[in-house]
């Protein structure tokens, strides 16, 4: 099991920066895999970016390729988004999660713990 806690949400202009932690607690941290998701008002809770066991391989939906970065610290049990070039649309509640290393990093089925999630809104 692993307990996961998010930190670094808030409030940011359009086309600023916000760069979000997630600690976890347990020693098998390294054994999964780890994805960012994020829920808006209204709509279904959708994944960010994802990231592998041991950090090489890496999946971003879409509308955040080439803005979001994703990257972990095995050593420190931790797991980061670095978010640029924000937009409204970026508005949400952002959910850190490990999933088992035996689905694929996109598949949001595979995640089963989750964060208490950490609200990021970004203004026009």
């Amino acid at each position: 099991q692993v307990q996961l806690v998010e930190s670094g949400g808030g409030l940011v202009q359009a086309g600023g920066s916000l760069r979000l932690s997630c600690g976890a607690s347990g020693r098998t941290f390294r054994t999964y895999h780890m994805g960012w998701f994020r829920q808006a008002p209204g709509k279904e809770r959708e994944i960010v970016a994802a990231i592998s066991v041991n950090g090489v391989n890496t999946y971003y939906t879409d509308s955040v390729k080439g803005r979001f970065t994703i990257s972990r610290d095995n050593a420190k049990n931790t797991v980061s988004l670095q978010m640029n070039s924000l937009k409204p649309e970026d508005t949400a509640v952002y959910y850190c999660a490990a999933g088992a290393p035996s689905y694929g990093l996109s598949n949001s089925g595979a995640y089963n713990y989750w964060g208490q999630g950490t609200q990021v809104t970004v203004s026009s």
